[in-house]
């Protein structure tokens, strides 16, 4: 039950219990019971404007980079109220986040098998690799298959998400031009190791 709730259950004029023993028996201290929410300012309103109106513009920009324009800007205010109020509005920089590339756990590990290999014919080994473009509004996401032996780019393709269906088109584009290779060599992340 929320804490409105059970402000909601206590009655202050109750014949034979107080308000502190309807506290405990609902379990809500008795300062939660008296407090009274109060609302945001038109200080602050503004300062919440201002700060949607530059993560808006600069997605990417993090509480820190925030602050730096404002006060660039002329306007005086600290990384720590940049946080705290773009936590409330619920907005957060878009960035690259780490470990986009972890393989799920059913997907099998597939032994090296360049090591030591001599490589001087085309279709004998690819290879392919994803890698983010920076866009306006976020990041593209690049693959790119490749002959070992001549460089050459076979295929390439670009998606706004990290899904495998982008990397499928591309092996398959790549194989439909050129043949399959004798062996397909990129990392072990999840797009390169589903059963697509």
């Amino acid at each position: 039950m929320s804490p409105a709730k059970k402000r909601a259950t206590i009655q202050r004029n109750h014949p034979d219990l107080s308000i502190c023993q309807q506290c405990k028996l609902v379990r809500l201290s008795r300062s939660a019971f008296y407090y009274t929410p109060v609302g945001i300012d038109a200080d602050t309103l503004a300062m919440m404007k201002e700060i949607d109106r530059v993560f808006t513009k600069y997605p990417f920009f993090g509480s820190r980079q925030i602050a730096a324009y404002l006060r660039r800007k002329g306007t005086a205010i600290g990384r720590h109220r940049v946080r705290r109020l773009m936590a409330k509005m619920g907005l957060e920089a878009i960035y690259r986040r780490p470990r986009t590339s972890r393989p799920h756990p059913r997907n099998p590990v597939y032994p090296y098998l360049l090591r030591k290999m001599h490589i001087d014919r085309q279709n004998q080994v690819w290879c392919a690799d994803i890698t983010f473009v920076p866009v306006r509004n976020g990041f593209l996401y690049l693959i790119a298959i490749m002959d070992w032996a001549s460089r050459k780019v076979l295929s390439w393709r670009l998606s706004n998400t990290m899904h495998a269906d982008f990397c499928v088109d591309a092996a398959n584009e790549a194989i439909a031009r050129h043949g399959p290779p004798e062996i397909m060599n990129a990392d072990q992340c999840s797009q390169f190791t589903g059963s697509a």
